[in-house]
């Protein structure tokens, strides 16, 4: 949602395609710029596609295991036609607040603030996407012990509980193991570091929020894909912000990694807006989350042509919200299911706790599936968790 200019960075929540030198802050000012190779480019654009695909398939997978949980508090939040269509707006409120702090207060304490706020939210959203992959490799032999955080307010029969937490071993060790990526990220800035943190950002955001309607992700992409041109072409509002802002909210990857290692500094960068708000068309049924796949591949891979052909940053969601919509759409013409993928709404048989949308209703299903689907499922206790999330 950003057109990126080089040397800068990329504001929260938008997307963009561009490139930058160490630290995203400051355009490059002087006689020799880095000019990268054939072999740099290729592997930056090649890294940054792979980047951005994993979180879209690994958070689609996450969040089919989170629907068909029958406790309510493992369930992601679902976003419904109104919440598509405010969120623009309310994007546009923050761009604008954003840009008028760094207008008025001094953007190194702006910064700073914003480093510590994503150093412990990072953290989090760290530590819950590694929790899967430690579940599965914590020795069995190493005793589990359980935790309880408990704050309340009151006594007596006035008592009230204001945090109640429970976590285990397991949690603390993808705490520690979390905590250590962001103080590498909050000391140093590295692009790794930075990359870790943007990919766990952009799986959760994936995972935890679930759009169950066609035509509410239509109504996000479509409001989403008028306030980037707005931003981007309208005014200066956007340019300024990612210039002077500093946060794990993008994908970057270096051009000049052959020629300096590590240390490389010439950064072609992917804003996590570009992956997280088209992979929540992702969820549905296999036909057509292999063909949104295929079309959010297409359409990054265009942005990135483009931008390498006119050597100037490109918005992605320009490319990305007409792949990712028409594809599925032209599929469902061939199939001939163009009504149903429209009428198509998540039932309660996979979401049993969240609200279903009214706007367009099932049409679909035998009578007595759709009574099924009206009973109330039994829930098991389980522990209580509270996921982080990033967006």
């Amino acid at each position: 949602m950003a057109d990126v200019e080089q040397g800068s960075a990329v504001p929260s929540g938008s997307a963009g395609v561009g490139s930058a030198p160490s630290g995203g802050a400051e355009p490059v000012n002087g006689t020799a710029q880095f000019v990268s190779t054939a072999e740099g480019t290729a592997l930056a654009y090649g890294s940054l596609v792979l980047m951005a695909l994993l979180p879209i398939f690994f958070g689609a997978l996450r969040s089919v295991g989170c629907c068909k949980s029958k406790n309510s508090s493992d369930m992601p939040e679902t976003i419904t036609s109104r919440d598509a269509a405010r969120f623009p707006i309310i994007a546009s409120c923050t761009l604008f607040g954003l840009y008028l702090f760094f207008k008025i207060f001094s953007e190194e304490y702006i910064n700073l603030l914003l480093s510590v706020y994503f150093f412990v939210l990072g953290i989090l959203a760290l530590s819950h996407t590694m929790s899967p992959f430690m579940n599965r490799i914590f020795p069995t032999s190493l005793p589990n012990k359980q935790y309880q955080l408990l704050f309340t307010q009151g006594s007596g029969e006035n008592k009230e509980e204001i945090v109640n937490y429970e976590f285990d071993t397991k949690d603390l060790v993808c705490l520690g193991i979390s905590s250590v990526v962001g103080v590498w990220y909050l000391l140093k800035k590295h692009w790794i570091a930075n990359n870790v943190f943007g990919l766990a950002f952009a799986l959760n955001g994936v995972e935890l929020l679930h759009l169950n309607n066609v035509s509410t992700g239509c109504i996000l992409l479509g409001g989403l894909f008028v306030y980037d041109v707005f931003w981007v072409f309208g005014t200066n509002v956007m340019v300024t912000v990612a210039k002077s802002f500093e946060a794990p909210i993008k994908l970057v990857f270096p051009r000049d990694l052959l020629e300096r290692g590590l240390e490389a500094s010439n950064f072609a960068m992917l804003g996590l807006g570009d992956i997280v708000i088209p992979g929540y068309l992702k969820k549905n049924t296999q036909t057509y989350f292999c063909t949104s796949f295929l079309a959010y591949i297409f359409g990054l891979g265009l942005t990135m042509f483009v931008m390498h052909t006119f050597k100037h940053a490109q918005p992605a969601l320009l490319y990305l919200v007409p792949a990712c919509i028409g594809f599925p759409v032209i599929m469902a013409l061939v199939k001939g299911e163009l009504t149903e993928m429209f009428s198509y709404e998540s039932s309660e048989e996979i979401l049993p706790h969240t609200p279903r949308l009214t706007r367009f209703p099932t049409v679909s299903g035998s009578p007595a599936s759709l009574a099924n689907s009206m009973q109330p499922l039994p829930s098991s206790p389980r522990r209580r968790r509270h996921v982080p999330t990033s967006m």
